[in-house]
């Protein structure tokens, strides 16, 4: 994400995504009531001589609309804005709903009444490029490959297999050299593209013979490895189990869906332990933010985009007391299965520095 300009005092910043995961950012920050403007396409009806009758035109011009909805399609890339155009050339009426299709690379600019530090701080992160990291997941019985992004991690390959048993060793070894050489296949058309590290994790020896075999057939690939983990579960578990426990923190270093699953992974096994630093649900956390006892405050990004928006200010006014009163504010993206877990539990949560009951 490229911030282009920035003036809070008129309440506008000017933006440029240049990454899928920049739309999700943008999906998260522009809210219902706002207004977005950008270059855009219209159909114009025209009814003059040299055209047919009310025949539709398309025009392309600079449009604003006044925000009703935003939607977000993870797998096409899209972000679109939905409103009534508070913005036209004369040629096009104000007042009618329009739709911003907004693409990558293409400048945006967001109007807010008023910036929330949160968000701010959103698009500062994106325009910091992080680089994604694959995560391979392997055993006897098959293998995944996901990539982080920054609302989750994104499984991009996943195959079962059936080795021969110890007891054949002849065939073992060949069959376990023919699913090596998919598996390196498979991997390498996903690190071609940004040469991105890699973290290899298993159950086993296998995920060890792997990285043997890696470092044979695949020399500059294998320079990338950033570790190498043991978890209990291969395949797909095996990278859920990786991000839950933290094994993945090292090579992650400041890696975001890592640290949202390490949070939320402390307020869970604070909460299985029945210890008193640990409160979820909305007049619970409230309370603690009033006590002054909130370490670090989790809130669902669903609970922010969704809400209405007297609902929305409430939200907002509670993380800012939490942060003036010297706590660690952290908005957790529902894409991943962190996320999904901070939902089942209200949608906020919060670690303390202290007991209340």
């Amino acid at each position: 994400m490229k911030i282009i300009e920035k003036n809070l005092g008129q309440g506008f910043v000017k933006v440029v995504p240049d990454s899928p995961d920049d739309l999700w950012h943008l999906y998260n920050v522009i809210y219902k009531g706002d207004e977005a403007y950008a270059y855009t396409s219209r159909a114009i009806k025209s009814d003059t001589e040299t055209s047919r009758p009310k025949s539709a035109e398309r025009v392309s011009a600079f449009i604003g609309v006044t925000v009703e909805s935003v939607s977000w399609d993870k797998f096409l890339g899209k972000l679109r804005v939905h409103g009534l155009i508070c913005h036209a050339p004369d040629i096009i009426p104000t007042g009618a709903h329009h739709t911003l299709s907004i693409a990558l690379n293409q400048p945006l600019t967001i109007v807010k009444k008023e910036w929330p530090k949160h968000l701010l701080d959103r698009l500062t992160r994106a325009s910091e490029t992080e680089k994604p990291m694959l995560i391979i997941s392997i055993d006897d019985e098959g293998f995944a490959i996901a990539e982080t992004k920054q609302y989750g991690v994104e499984i991009k390959v996943e195959e079962r297999t059936k080795l021969p048993g110890k007891h054949e060793a002849d065939k073992r070894v060949e069959a376990t050299k023919a699913y090596f050489r998919r598996v390196l296949n498979s991997l390498n058309q996903l690190w071609a593209q940004n040469r991105s590290p890699i973290v290899i994790i298993g159950a086993g020896f296998v995920k060890n013979d792997f990285v043997r075999f890696l470092s044979e057939e695949a020399q500059e690939m294998s320079k990338s490895v950033a570790d190498v983990k043991s978890v209990n579960n291969g395949g797909i578990a095996g990278i859920y189990e990786a991000l839950r426990s933290g094994v993945l923190l090292r090579a992650a270093n400041q890696l975001r869906v890592v640290e949202e699953t390490e949070t939320i992974e402390e307020v869970l096994k604070r909460l299985g332990k029945g210890e008193g630093t640990v409160t979820y649900g909305l007049e619970a956390v409230e309370n603690a933010v009033n006590m002054g006892a909130v370490e670090k405050l989790v809130l669902a990004d669903v609970a922010l985009r969704d809400a209405d928006e007297q609902q929305r200010l409430k939200l907002e006014g509670l993380m800012r007391e939490a942060e003036k009163r010297g706590a660690n504010v952290t908005v957790i993206s529902t894409e991943h299965e962190a996320g999904a877990k901070l939902l089942a539990l209200g949608g906020i949560a919060a670690l303390l520095r202290f007991p209340i009951y």
